[in-house]
């Protein structure tokens, strides 16, 4: 993915590339990541935000973890193939593989690299289920990886104001268009969401991006053909298709 050889100017203020591995790593950090209880302001933003719109975020949220890990782990490769799968999936999600990881739960969660990093790829294979299937409490699952990205972040300030702001401005232009109180909590219960409008990496990262309709098709295009396709393990279209 040729935008991830440019790191975005916000990541770079939060001085997470190449920054010593010092935050906490323990049990209980482990457990508020894989089970992110109490965060009930968060949950009811994230409520507020339409399917496309949580996607991005999780794609950008998994980008701040791939850039504060960099050079630290040799997978790498692996993120980035599931950075492009993400924003891939927002143009048509039946283009996509499922961000299969980790089925048999080998990878432990414990060590200052793997372990952020698994609960981060566990993250987003849950989100990425959510999606897939409809699901209309799809928004909640991502509380624990903006939990995690937070955390490993050298200047949590920095993250804070960038989250707070694309929160806003997500609730603004890709606000969810239901009620989670009145859905039918049944499995049969399904939610359609490729009629919602695209959104793309620079709404997240470019503060001088004008965000369209319009804009966002041609930033997801671009993507989809600058990508060496029969590389990427997780897209199922060939380059000709797309």
């Amino acid at each position: 993915m040729r935008n991830l050889e440019n790191t975005p100017p916000i990541i770079l203020d939060s001085k997470s590339i190449g920054h010593p591995i010092n935050f906490k790593w323990n049990k209980k950090k482990i457990n508020q990541f894989l089970d992110p209880l109490g965060n009930e302001e968060l949950e009811n933003a994230l409520l507020q935000i339409n399917h496309k719109g949580s996607i991005g975020l999780t794609a950008a949220l998994l980008e701040w973890i791939y850039w504060r890990l960099k050079g630290y782990t040799k997978t790498n490769n692996d993120i980035e193939k599931r950075i492009e799968a993400l924003w891939c999936s927002i143009d048509n999600v039946e283009n996509t593989k499922p961000l299969v990881f980790d089925s048999d739960l080998e990878m432990s969660a414990t060590g200052h690299i793997n372990g952020p990093l698994w609960i981060a790829l566990m993250n987003v294979r849950m989100i990425d289920v959510m999606y897939r299937k409809g699901s209309y409490f799809l928004q909640s699952e991502l509380t624990g990886l903006i939990l995690l990205a937070r955390h490993i972040t050298p200047k949590r300030k920095v993250f804070d104001k960038w989250f707070n702001q694309t929160i806003v401005e997500l609730k603004m232009q890709y606000p969810c268009t239901y009620i989670q109180s009145k859905i039918d909590e049944s499995d049969e219960a399904v939610y359609d969401s490729s009629n919602e409008a695209l959104i793309c990496r620079n709404f997240f990262f470019d503060p001088e991006f004008q965000n369209s309709e319009k804009a966002s098709e041609k930033a997801i295009h671009d993507l989809i053909n600058n990508l060496d396709i029969e590389a990427n393990q997780f897209l199922c279209f060939s380059k000709k298709a797309s």
